[in-house]
Formats: C-alpha cells, structure tokens, sequence
C-alpha cells in the first residue's frame, strides 16, 4: 500500500491530486490509507506532497530562469504569495534568494519503502464476527491532517468537563469505552470521531447523539501498557505488520474503533483495543 502510495504521487506530482485520488486507484478507504500513511511515514498525505513539490520548485529555481509566478501555478498554488510563503517556511529562504543561497535548500526524495512484514503473528488479534451495534456519545468532525493533534485535546476536555456532567443525565453511562472513526462521504477532507459508550435505548441528552456500527467481521488488536504509547505503538505495528501482505485478510470499510478499559490509563497492565474492520480477500 505505502510503496504504491508513493508511485502514484510521484507520477501524478503535478496534478491536482488528493487522498481520495490515490484511495480510488488502490481500491481501498481513504480513512485509512491516511491513517496508515501518517503512522509508517510521520507525513500526512498531504504534507508529504507539498514537500515534495516545494523541493522540485527550488530545484526548478536553481536550473532555470522560470518566474516566481509560473513555478506558483505549476506547483499547485493559487497565488505567488501563497507559493511565496510556502516555500520560505519550508526552505527558511525566499524563492528569490534560493538562486543566490542555495546551498539552504532543503532537500525531500522521495521516501525509500523498506517494510517487514510479519503476518500479524507477534500481535495479539482475534478475528471476530459482530452484530451492528448502537453506541452513544459526543461527535465531532476532524481535518485529516490535524486530527493527530485535535482529538486528545477532544479527550481532555471531554474527560475534564462532560463527562461529569453526562454521568448524571445517563444512568449507565459508559461513554469514554469507545472511540470511534467513520470515514465521511467520498472526497470529504474530514473524518467523523465518537467518544463513545454502549446505548441501552434511554432517552438521549441534548448534545450527544447515537450512532449504529455496522455488522463486520472485525480483527481486534490488544495492547497492554500504559497509555498513550502502548496504543500508539501498537497501531504502528498494525501497519507496518499485519496488514502489509496479510495473506486473508484486507480493510472492509472506513470505520476504526478503540476500546478503553475504566481504570489507571498510565498502569502498566492497562488493557486498551484497536478494532479494524476487514473482509476475506
């Protein structure tokens, strides 16, 4: 998928391309072809590919005598302002001074794939067939390329104020179980996210709102550990592990779920889950 990923950037750099484009041509979702992009490369879809024109522009720059406006629209820029300050963040230097200083110009290849696959057997996952299931809790709508750093901010205001405020307006409330990713309709530049628990059917408190899970069959993925880092490490090997080459199983759809055990989050026996869902290939 990432060695795939790239080539399609690669020979359509110049194009007005986005995630969606490069999920078409894999035939997978884009959810979580951004998702696993960001966890083996440390880039999101869309960061990676405006390093990698902005270092061709420089390139472009040192070669040639093309203009600062011609290189703006040909990289994807609406204006040469725009491109302007792009490149001077990334670079540190103005396209101007690139032609005099650029021995400051960054560099960005294209990433070498170098992928160990293992076939999920150092995981600890079990592939299980689920009913639909409603779950209940507080939604919001997160940009791809910053949810990394929005939804734990989402989790500490959740756990700092509503959570006690829904405790009593919920009789068995257990939102705070789940977390939940469903991929928004094709081309939508957002994923919905749930802070979640079971619905038993109770009258629903303004403000929270209810939502079904599909029936899937699902691979769940344990971690013990404390959190963040057990979860986190555990989507990596997910990615880089299992899911490359997985002999029998593939993604079935956009959604992605995480199971939180009520207790210490730092305790080094914490139980966390990632739910996936996948069909036989």
């Amino acid at each position: 998928m990432l060695r795939r990923t790239i080539d399609y950037i690669e020979e359509h750099l110049l194009e007005p391309i986005s995630a969606e484009d490069i999920a078409k041509s894999l035939n997978m979702s884009s959810f979580y072809l951004q998702k696993g992009f960001r966890l083996m490369t440390g880039y999101s879809i869309g960061e990676y590919i405006r390093n990698r024109r902005l270092y061709l522009a420089a390139l472009d720059l040192l070669d040639n005598e093309r203009k600062v406006i011609d290189l703006a629209y040909t990289y994807g820029y609406e204006t040469p302002e725009s491109f302007a300050k792009a490149f001077r963040r990334f670079h540190g230097v103005s396209p101007v001074q690139i032609k005099t200083q650029g021995y400051k110009m960054k560099q960005f290849l294209p990433l070498s794939i170098s992928i160990s696959v293992s076939g999920g057997s150092k995981l600890d996952v079990r592939i299980e067939k689920m009913e639909a299931m409603q779950v209940i809790g507080i939604e919001r709508r997160f940009p791809y390329e910053k949810a990394f750093s929005q939804i734990p901010k989402f989790w500490t205001e959740y756990c700092e104020t509503a959570m006690r405020e829904l405790c009593v307006q919920l009789p068995k409330c257990n939102i705070g179980m789940y977390g939940i990713s469903m991929e928004e309709e094709e081309g939508s530049k957002e994923f919905r996210y749930l802070i979640a628990g079971q619905y038993h059917g109770e009258k629903v408190p303004d403000g929270l709102k209810t939502v079904e899970i599909p029936s899937f069959k699902w691979a769940k993925f344990r971690s013990i550990g404390p959190m963040p880092s057990a979860l986190q490490s555990l989507n990596t090997h997910i990615f880089k592990e299992w899911l490359p080459g997985n002999p029998e199983y593939q993604i079935a759809a956009g959604y992605n779920i995480e199971l939180y055990a009520f207790g210490d989050i730092k305790a080094k026996d914490y139980v966390s889950e990632i739910w996936i869902p996948v069909k036989d290939k």
